[in-house]
């Protein structure tokens, strides 16, 4: 194992580490089994071996009840092997995905657009259930089989020392030597699995997502090869490794022959001379034979070793990224209500050092209570400046400061808590159009929730719906409009109720009359916070204390909507051209 995969195993062993209480309790338990199965064998054939000779029932008595204590025991065992070894299994599960998820989400969104969402997916389900046969597989059968042949050597050493040997070389075979062949032969197998498995799942995930776009451009045809493809290639990786595990199989019970043959060989001319009794002959081949179950497993488990260290590789390639925004060492406290203004100056930033910037010096300030609207055409760096607020990219050059802190000491989540944010493409989730509504806050009433519906411009059509509140609104709201999805993202904002108030191009997919409606409201819910607008549609702007234009990142023209009006420049244009196409 070269130094990254022992690097890999170490880090996958300390996840496992808080139940090592458990894992050692069920190792135990997978030892007694397996000692309960060779007592069974051993003393049954001892009491068929001597019963043959007609000694007198009281020499048998122990043996008897031995056969019963151990035939009892082994079952009881096993069972009790079984059940704590997946309760653990299913809790390293859970908190490998807790850890995973833990990992994954101060990496959004900057340090997860690198990656398509199909393979996300396939690390945080695939990749994890991969890892549940760490433990049961992995781990547990080394450990039963070490403990295993060291009582076949104390009980073999009782008999005959040459014994002793004889079946630990074979066991070494089988349980050393066997394995690493059959690790030679499958581990390129195991890794290739785990790719092609992922690129399956993505490509699986693709062409659900755009199934609309590839029926109408033809392409369904070609992707449904894609998939096909694909699952060949897995279905063939999966045979070859079955192959291998039938050989190693095979091989498994030939060693165990040749054991049981290498013991009779030593056996016999010690029984010959009296050494031994004959009786024991039985014992020592059904011993044998039994004390291989500890190390037949031990093939397949380097099988899933290798399996378990792509799947961890994978997983550690997403937890190892560093987060683009870090939270500080000491966060500052959050200002007291109305935490004062939002100040932004000479902000300046590139999504890559060798990008034009996508801000390039700029300046405002919202004092609470105001409103700012920023407007431009598209790609002018207004979406660009609301993630640097959210503090979901970190700015190098330039200064925001809230309540006289720059928003870097904060920490982000308590940034994010002053701020309520209609994006352009809001997030719907598969559930209800209420527990939708609560993600903004989770305590909110229904009496709070019909007013911010209320006020959104949609409660009517809620109260419309089979079950009102409580309709399953479909994957990612799919069974609503897209001008519904907004004005429930609009609600979703408003029931949030937080000081400062991001409408990012809000009345998008909105119709004319619905916009103005939409926009009368939101008027009102402005009058209790500081509001920045972000928006190419100059729809509601006659109130804002301040428009910006921006255009490449820059600022080039500010003012109130008469002033820009009355300039006679970029501003005008837009909203020359706007009222042209609604007139």
């Amino acid at each position: 194992m070269g130094s990254p995969a022992r690097h890999t195993m170490w880090r996958l062993i300390k996840l496992a580490a808080p139940f090592w209480r458990r894992i050692i309790l069920a190792a135990l338990l997978g030892f007694a089994t397996i000692g309960s199965s060779v007592g069974l064998m051993t003393t049954a054939a001892y009491i068929i071996a001597k019963a043959a000779l007609r000694p007198s029932i009281a020499d048998l008595q122990v043996a008897v009840v031995g056969v019963r204590f151990f035939g009892i025991s082994r079952g009881l065992f096993r069972y009790l092997e079984r059940n704590i070894s997946h309760d653990i299994n299913f809790r390293l599960l859970a908190r490998l995905r807790v850890w995973f998820y833990r990992a994954l989400e101060p990496l959004a969104p900057a340090r997860l657009m690198q990656y398509r969402s199909g393979d996300l997916l396939s690390r945080i389900v695939a990749d994890v259930d991969t890892l549940e046969n760490l433990y049961v597989r992995v781990l547990a059968p080394p450990l039963v089989a070490a403990l295993v042949g060291g009582l076949m050597w104390v009980f073999m050493g009782s008999l005959a020392p040459s014994l002793a040997i004889t079946l630990l070389i074979a066991l070494a075979l089988a349980g050393l030597g066997l394995p690493l062949f059959a690790r030679q032969l499958g581990r390129r197998t195991g890794e290739e699995m785990v790719q092609v498995r992922a690129e399956l799942n993505v490509a699986m995930v693709d062409t659900v997502q755009g199934m609309a776009d590839l029926l109408a451009f033809g392409q369904g045809t070609r992707y449904q090869e894609h998939i096909t493809a694909l699952g060949r290639q897995l279905a063939r990786l999966q045979a070859r490794m079955a192959r291998i595990a039938g050989l190693h199989g095979a091989l498994g019970g030939l060693l165990m022959n040749l054991g049981v043959l290498a013991a009779l060989v030593v056996a016999i001319p010690l029984i010959r001379s009296a050494e031994l009794d004959g009786v024991i002959l039985a014992v020592l081949i059904l011993g044998v034979m039994s004390s291989f179950e500890a190390v037949l497993p031990l093939p397949a488990a380097l099988q899933y070793l290798d399996n378990s260290l792509e799947a961890g590789r994978r997983l550690f390639e997403v937890v190892d990224t560093e987060p683009v925004v870090p939270d500080p060492p000491t966060p500052a406290s959050l200002p007291a209500p109305p935490h004062g203004s939002l100040d932004v100056r000479e902000l300046t930033f590139r999504y890559a050092p060798n990008e034009p910037p996508a801000l390039n010096k700029v300046s405002f300030t919202l004092p609470p209570g105001g409103r700012i609207a920023i407007v431009g055409p598209s790609g002018a760096g207004k979406s660009t400046l609301v993630h640097l607020l959210l503090r979901f990219w970190d700015y190098k050059d330039g200064n925001v400061t809230l309540g006289d802190t720059e928003i870097r000491e904060y920490c982000q989540d308590d940034v994010r808590s002053l701020i309520s944010v209609v994006s352009q493409h809001t997030h719907l989730f598969s559930c209800t159009v209420r527990e939708n509504l609560l993600l903004a806050r989770p305590e909110a009433s229904m009496e709070e929730i019909v007013t911010a519906t209320q006020q959104a411009q949609i409660h009517d059509f809620i109260h419309s719906l089979p079950q009102g509140y409580d309709t399953w609104i479909g994957d990612k709201g799919l069974r609503l409009s897209a001008g519904e999805r907004q004005r429930l993202a609009v609600a979703r904002a408003i029931l949030k109720n937080a000081p400062l108030l991001i409408l990012d191009e809000p009345t998008a997919n909105l119709d004319t009359i619905t916009e103005r409606e939409v926009m009368r409201e939101l008027l009102g819910v402005m009058e209790k916070r500081s509001t920045l607008v972000i928006t190419h549609r100059l729809v509601g702007l006659t109130t804002m204390d301040e428009i910006l234009v921006l255009r490449g990142g820059r600022i080039i023209e500010r003012g109130r909507h008469h002033d820009l009006i009355q300039l006679g420049e970029c501003y005008r244009l837009m909203w020359e051209q706007q009222n042209q196409t609604l007139n």
